[in-house]
C-alpha cells in the first residue's frame, strides 16, 4: 500500500484522506481507458504510488485530484502498447473468410449493452480513448484535456472528432423501436 511511504502522522492522514476522495473517480477513468477493471486497478494503484513518492509537493497543489488523474492518464497512454499485444493474443482471429471489420461488426451486433461500449471505446488508439474518456466521461473542458495530454486544444478537438467517428463507425446504430421514447412506425 502506498501509504507506507508517507511517513508521519499529519502527513499521512492527508495521504489515506486523498486516496479515500480520489479512487473513485480515478478507477472509473482507469476502467473507461483500458476496459478491464483489473488494469485499471493496477493504475490506480501505481498512480499512488507515483503521488506518494511526491506527496509534499502535490499536497500543496490547487488541484491534486487533477494531477492524480493526468498521472493515471499518462500511465495509460504509456502502457497501452503493451495491453494491446497481451490483448491481441488472447483475441481469436477472424477466420480466413472473414475480414476483421466484419468480425467486429458482428462481434458488435451480438452485444448490446455498456460492455459493448467500453469494448469499442477499447479498439480506439490510446489518445483518442484519453481524450474521449477526459473530455466526456470526465466532463473536462478542451484546455485541461490539453494540458493532461501536453497537446494543443486543436490537437484534443480533432482526436475527439476522429475518436468519436470511429465509436460510430462500429457501433451498431440502434433501430427505432430500441431508442427511448421512439414508436416503431407502422404498428
Amino acid at each position: 500500500m502506498p501509504v507506507k511511504l508517507v511517513r508521519g502522522g499529519p502527513r499521512r492522514r492527508q495521504f489515506e484522506a486523498f486516496i479515500a476522495d480520489a479512487t473513485d473517480g480515478l478507477f472509473r477513468t482507469g476502467h473507461l481507458m483500458t476496459g478491464d477493471a483489473g488494469a485499471a486497478e493496477d493504475l490506480v494503484q501505481e498512480t499512488f504510488i507515483r503521488i506518494a513518492r511526491r506527496w509534499d509537493r502535490v499536497r500543496v497543489m490547487d488541484h491534486p485530484v487533477a494531477y492524480a488523474r493526468r498521472v493515471l492518464v499518462n500511465l495509460a497512454v504509456t502502457e497501452a502498447e503493451r495491453r494491446c499485444r497481451q490483448r491481441a493474443e488472447l483475441t481469436p482471429q477472424p477466420t480466413w473468410f472473414e475480414s476483421a471489420d466484419q468480425a467486429a461488426a458482428r462481434a458488435l451486433g451480438e452485444v448490446e449493452d455498456l460492455a459493448e461500449f467500453r469494448w469499442a471505446l477499447a479498439k480506439l488508439p490510446p489518445r483518442e480513448r484519453a481524450v474521449l474518456v477526459l473530455r466526456y466521461w470526465a466532463d473536462l473542458p478542451t484546455a485541461e484535456v490539453a494540458a493532461i495530454l501536453g497537446c494543443s486544444t486543436g490537437t484534443v478537438k480533432s482526436s475527439a472528432s476522429r475518436g468519436a467517428a470511429r465509436l460510430a463507425r462500429v457501433l451498431p446504430q440502434p433501430s427505432p423501436a430500441r431508442q427511448p421514447g421512439i414508436a416503431a412506425r407502422g404498428k
